[in-house]
C-alpha cells in the first residue's frame, strides 16, 4: 500500500470521528450514543464505494486519535514487513555478504549467484523477490547506487571555465553540405560566454584559438573544466594550461551534470538561435559567425533568472579583482604547440610534410620545437628556454652560401 493510499484510508476514518474531535457533536448524551449513530451511517471509501463500520471500530479510532494523533488512523504495516517470506536465513545472509563486498552488484546478478550456488531454484524464488529484499537491505543500510551529482556554483568569476563543443547547422558549400561545429567556454559563476567560435572541424587547434581569444579578453581562469574527448585531453592542453597558470579538470565519464551549465547553454542556443536560422541566406562561415556573435552578445546582456535578474556581463564585471590578465608576450609564447624532432645531418627537419632548416649546430640532435598552429612561426627551444626562429628550407639559396671551414690546425701563412 502506497503512502497516498494510507492517507486516504486515514482521512476516511477521521471523517467518522471528526464531530468528536472538533467538538461539534450535538444531541448525543454520551459517546456510546454517538458511536451507535455513526455506525449506522455509510462513508465514502477511496475506491468510490460506501463503507459501514462497527461502533467498536469507531470507538477504537477515536481513542487512538486522542492518544497519537492523525498518524494513529493510518493502516499499520505488516509485522513481517521488510522481511522476505520466501528467502530463508541462509539466502538472506548470502545476499547481505554480497552487498557488503560488492555494493554496486545489481539484484539480477545476485539472483544468478543464488541459483548457481544451489541456494534457491527458479520455481521457489523469483528474481523480483530477491530485488525487493536487496532494495529493503539498501534502505536499511542507507546505501545507494546513485552517483553524487550535486548542483553547484562557484562563488567568484574566473574560478572555473567550462568548455565543450556542439554540432551546429549544416552549411551549403561548393563541395556540398558540411557540418559546422561550435566551440564555447562559459564562466561558471556568471554564465558569461567568455569564448566562442564556429568551425568546420572540432579539434584541439580550433579549441586553442577559442581559449586564446578568451584569455586575451578576460584573463585566465583558475581551472578549465572539460570532458575526456581527444580535443581536450592531451599533452598539448596540459602544457598550455601550465604556461598560463591554470589547472585542468576532466569530468568523470557518464556524468553530464559536471558540465551542466555549458550543456544547458547549448540547448538555449539551439532553441533560440539555430531554430530561427534560414541556412539558405548564409554563403560563408564568416556570415554565420557574425550571426552567432550577435546572438551571444544578446545572451550575455540579457537578465538571467539564476543570477537574481542580473545579466551575465554585469555579473562577470562586478568582480574586476578576479580578472587576471596576461601580457601579450606571455600569451604569444603560451599558445604555441610543441613537438620534438630529430635533425638530419644536413640540418633539416620536417613538419607536416614541409622541410625547414635549422642552424647547423643542431645537426643530428633531438630538439624541441614550438610553433603556431598555422605554422607561420616556428622556433627551436634553446637550453636557456629562449626561442630561436626556424625558416623554410631554400636549397637554391644554400647553394650560393660560402661555408665556413673548420681547421684542426693551421700552418704559417
Amino acid at each position: 500500500m502506497t503512502q497516498d493510499e494510507k492517507h486516504a484510508l486515514a482521512l476516511m476514518r477521521y471523517g467518522a470521528i471528526a464531530p468528536l474531535i472538533s467538538g461539534t457533536k450535538d444531541d448525543f448524551q454520551s459517546l456510546d450514543d454517538y458511536y451507535r449513530e455513526a455506525a449506522g451511517k455509510s462513508y465514502p471509501a477511496p475506491d468510490g464505494s460506501s463503507k459501514h463500520f462497527s461502533a467498536a471500530s469507531i470507538e477504537r479510532w477515536y481513542r487512538s486519535y486522542l492518544k497519537n494523533g492523525f498518524d494513529a488512523l493510518m493502516p499499520k504495516s505488516r509485522s513481517d514487513s521488510g522481511r522476505s517470506r520466501c528467502l530463508d536465513d541462509e539466502c538472506q545472509k548470502f545476499i547481505r555478504h554480497i552487498k557488503e563486498s560488492y555494493p554496486r552488484m545489481p539484484a539480477s546478478m545476485i539472483y544468478r549467484s543464488l541459483l548457481d550456488n544451489g541456494l534457491i531454484s527458479k520455481t521457489s524464488v523469483s528474481e523480483s523477490s530477491v530485488s525487493r529484499f536487496v532494495n529493503q537491505l539498501m534502505a536499511e543500510n542507507r546505501m545507494t547506487n546513485n552517483k553524487d551529482m550535486r548542483r553547484y556554483e562557484r562563488p567568484h568569476i574566473n574560478e572555473v571555465w567550462c568548455g565543450d563543443s556542439s554540432v551546429g547547422p549544416r552549411m551549403i558549400t561548393e563541395n556540398g553540405k558540411k557540418k559546422v561545429y561550435i566551440i564555447a567556454l562559459i564562466d561558471d559563476a556568471s554564465r558569461f560566454i567568455t569564448g566562442i567560435d564556429i568551425f568546420f572541424q572540432d579539434n584541439f587547434v580550433n579549441l586553442m584559438s577559442v581559449m586564446r581569444s578568451a584569455v586575451s579578453k578576460y584573463g585566465r581562469p583558475k581551472t578549465f573544466n572539460f570532458d575526456n574527448g581527444s580535443s581536450y585531453k592531451n599533452r598539448q592542453m596540459e602544457l598550455l594550461c601550465a604556461r598560463i597558470g591554470s589547472t585542468l579538470n576532466y569530468c568523470q565519464p557518464y556524468t553530464p551534470t559536471a558540465k551542466a551549465k555549458i550543456e544547458r547553454w547549448f540547448r538555449t542556443m539551439k532553441d533560440q538561435w539555430m531554430a530561427s536560422l534560414d541556412m539558405r541566406t548564409f554563403h560563408s562561415l564568416d556570415e554565420l559567425r557574425t550571426s552567432l556573435y550577435a546572438f551571444v552578445n544578446a545572451y550575455n546582456q540579457a537578465p538571467h533568472s539564476s543570477l537574481g535578474g542580473k545579466s551575465p556581463v554585469d555579473r562577470f564585471f562586478s568582480e574586476p579583482d578576479h580578472i587576471r590578465r596576461l601580457d601579450d608576450a606571455r600569451i604569444e609564447r603560451a599558445f604555441l604547440l610543441e613537438i620534438e624532432r630529430t635533425v638530419s645531418a644536413d640540418s633539416v627537419i620536417v613538419i607536416d610534410h614541409t622541410e625547414y632548416e635549422v642552424d647547423y649546430r643542431f645537426a643530428k640532435r633531438r630538439i624541441r620545437l614550438r610553433y603556431s598552429p598555422d605554422l607561420k612561426e616556428i622556433f627551436v627551444v634553446e637550453q636557456d628556454a629562449s626561442l630561436t626562429p626556424v625558416k623554410l628550407l631554400h636549397k637554391h639559396d644554400n647553394s650560393m652560401i660560402k661555408r665556413n671551414k673548420t681547421y684542426l690546425c693551421r700552418g704559417d701563412e
